[in-house]
């Protein structure tokens, strides 16, 4: 039996300019799915290697009223030594939900640090709701100003001066038997907040390539390492669960066109994180396709692609999908196949979709 295992991760951020506030952020498919044909043709099980966590460009996230064609560089300096009041996750509109855990008041805050020399690390703020563990981690540090960090041999973004990341939960990592922890990512709190960085770990499902089960509760080893500096840093950082408010629903429903059947079997909503289960299969002539989908709320807006696991066996590709959940309280999702055509691509067209596949999945009446 042919059978392949994969993962896709969040891969970048990217900046637009012409925005007045911080622009909502599209993931990026990862370049995993450009080998999916020759993985089905393997013959045992591969898991492709990826790093921890994956570097993003900075992003604005837009905690000002102001743009910078109003403002002087003194007053923008001015408003940067501003305490942060409330949650800095509610101004993140790179991430949706996100957003709301902070809006909702859905985050924990933290005071966990760790200083070597004349250097700090900072966790100030986490988000937890069962499935994804997020962390704000402010840098102090003499050779930092403004989110450019002097490594000794070179002035570059913070994000870019992380050299090394590790997220562990009772002593197990991202590759070790058993772990809860799948992967991660982490980008820039934006210009008003320039030393901060949001890192983000999505947890394993207990049902999907994880055998222990994920706790309301936990802390996490963290160990950072940055650029130019021998030590490394290293934080226990505690993560309670924010919100009960889940919804789980099972559909299995089933549409079929064109030698494909597409399947969604699960869905699950936090006010932070949308998961979806679904499944694809191809017949012999579309067996060389790769298929994703596009989640959309009841609003027309699709949400933001996070992370996930896919397994194929055969022609069947199955999938774990996670997503940034929208704001509000959808009535129902709109799920859409689409054929990927640009790895790298920040938003589907709509000659990707594949006609006749398309599922409505109504919400229950306490979500609205």
């Amino acid at each position: 039996m042919d059978q392949s295992k994969f993962d896709v991760e969040l891969k970048e951020y990217k900046r637009t300019k012409d925005s007045t506030m911080s622009p909502l952020v599209r993931a990026r498919l990862d370049a995993t799915y450009a080998a999916l044909p020759e993985m089905s043709r393997e013959r045992k099980v591969q898991r492709l290697r990826k790093a921890p966590y994956v570097a993003a460009a900075a992003v604005i996230l837009g905690a000002t009223v102001f743009t910078s064609g109003f403002i002087s560089p003194v007053m923008a300096q001015s408003i940067k030594q501003i305490p942060l009041v409330g949650s800095l996750f509610s101004f993140i509109e790179a991430d949706l939900g996100l957003r709301a855990a902070g809006e909702q008041g859905l985050s924990s805050k933290v005071n966990r640090s760790i200083s070597h020399q004349d250097m700090k690390l900072e966790v100030t703020e986490t988000v937890f709701d069962g499935t994804r563990a997020v962390y704000l981690l402010n840098v102090t540090a003499p050779n930092l100003k403004d989110g450019m960090f002097d490594t000794g041999g070179e002035v570059v973004k913070l994000s870019d001066a992380i050299a090394n990341v590790t997220f562990s939960i009772d002593g197990k990592g991202q590759d070790d038997p058993g772990s809860l922890v799948t992967g991660g990512f982490f980008y820039s709190a934006g210009e008003s907040h320039p030393n901060f960085l949001v890192f983000e770990e999505i947890l394993k499902t207990p049902d999907h390539n994880s055998t222990g089960k994920i706790p309301d509760s936990f802390h996490a080893e963290v160990v950072v390492k940055l650029a130019g500096v021998d030590e490394a840093f290293k934080l226990n950082i505690p993560f309670q669960k924010a919100t009960d408010n889940t919804i789980q629903l099972k559909p299995n429903a089933i549409q079929s066109n064109d030698g494909i059947s597409f399947e969604v079997s699960e869905v699950n909503v936090t006010p932070v994180t949308t998961r979806l289960l679904y499944s694809v299969k191809l017949d012999g002539e579309t067996s060389d396709k790769s298929i994703r989908a596009a989640l959309f709320d009841d609003q027309g807006r699709q949400l933001t692609s996070l992370h996930g696991e896919g397994e194929r066996k055969d022609n069947t590709l199955t999938f774990d999908a996670r997503y940034a959940s929208a704001q509000g309280q959808p009535k129902y999702f709109i799920i859409k196949p689409f054929v990927v055509k640009d790895h790298f691509a920040e938003t589907v067209t709509d000659d990707q979709f594949i006609k006749g596949l398309e599922i409505k999945v109504d919400l229950p009446e306490k979500n609205k």
